[in-house]
């Protein structure tokens, strides 16, 4: 039996037909909606899907945040399944979405399935900002952004996760307020578990409306992967040392006054994002996609700043807060279970 967790704050535009979706796929399910105190009516569609049938409850969240949500609903219902689902509410699914994760787990024998992530614009600056996010100036080539081969990763969007290595791990850790399913992939593989991208199953996320809320968005990102590198002292990856290097050209950018050199590199990144977004753009219909240079600007300086910020605020790092107390041990019966699928995989 599978748990699917829905995380939600104000969500009402997705979460009727998110429901029928998981509703429709397996009976074997106990459907639980974390909600952060919702007020556009998420909370009525809940209750309404739950008179209608008692596998759909809905679960207050007080500390709002999706990796609480997703850690309470473990907590209360962990004896009702071995799997865990977590399906955001602000994303769109493809039908039989969990049996199909059931079945790539069979299949790979892996302890957690995540799935590739496509954005959908549904006009205006939304278009510029899924053009970018689509491409690889706006993710770097990231795989579980694109749709690529199925494979063994270190990282992608949560999907299904067996719920005895996510307690062995410790759950999500409630002091990343973003960037909580890296983290938490970190902390998987070091206890021994596999994580599997099932690209025959992407999902569709629906990306910010206006500068502005994609600006705070990728700072908050930023941040986030600060204190997932100070904790667990990683090293960046090419693609997350770009945005650093962004920012670092805009700081400098400031001494302009000084001497105009301090503007080239800046010039130069800005230069890049407009033609890239431009070519982006063109390929992908025209219109508002042409948005695709000025989002991906966006992206790369706020993530950067904001990965500075806390670096420079908070350069020991923030302590983890568990829901579940961490076991080191690698889990007993992966061996095993590696052999057979690697065998399969040969």
């Amino acid at each position: 039996m599978a748990l699917v967790v829905i995380p939600c704050l104000n969500e009402a535009a997705h979460l009727d037909n998110l429901l029928h979706l998981v509703r429709r796929d397996l009976a074997s399910t106990l459907i639980v909606v974390a909600d952060g105190g919702s007020d556009d009516g998420s909370q009525a569609i809940v209750e309404r899907h739950g008179r209608d049938d008692s596998r759909v409850i809905l679960l207050d969240n007080p500390a709002r945040l999706q990796s609480a949500g997703v850690n309470l609903a473990i907590l209360k219902f962990q004896e009702c399944a071995a799997w865990l689902v977590r399906m955001d509410a602000h994303c769109g699914y493809p039908e039989q979405f969990v049996s199909s994760l059931l079945a790539a787990q069979a299949a790979s024998a892996a302890d957690s399935v995540v799935v590739p992530m496509l954005t959908v614009g549904h006009g205006g600056f939304q278009d510029g900002v899924a053009a970018a996010q689509n491409s690889w100036l706006g993710t770097g080539g990231s795989a579980h952004r694109h749709v690529g081969q199925s494979t063994f990763v270190d990282h992608g969007h949560h999907a299904l996760m067996s719920i005895k290595c996510f307690k062995a791990a410790g759950g999500y850790c409630e002091e990343m307020t973003c960037n909580e399913d890296a983290e938490l992939d970190h902390r998987l593989s070091q206890n021994g578990a596999k994580i599997w991208l099932e690209t025959s199953l992407p999902i569709t996320y629906f990306p910010r409306k206006t500068p502005r809320a994609l600006w705070r968005q990728y700072f908050r990102y930023g941040k986030g992967r600060a204190r997932n590198v100070l904790r667990h002292q990683l090293i960046l990856k090419l693609r997350q040392l770009m945005p650093v290097g962004v920012a670092i050209a805009a700081l400098l950018a400031l001494l302009a006054p000084i001497h105009p050199i301090f503007l080239i590199p800046f010039l130069i990144w800005l230069l890049a994002c407009i033609t890239g977004g431009a070519v982006i753009g063109a390929k992908s219909g025209g219109g508002w996609r042409f948005a695709a240079g000025p989002a991906a600007a966006i992206m790369h300086l706020s993530w950067g700043l904001g990965f500075l910020h806390e670096l420079l605020t908070k350069p020991n790092g923030v302590g983890p807060k568990f829901a579940f107390q961490p076991i080191k041990p690698v889990i007993s019966d992966l061996g095993s279970r590696r052999s057979r699928q690697d065998s399969r995989l040969r």
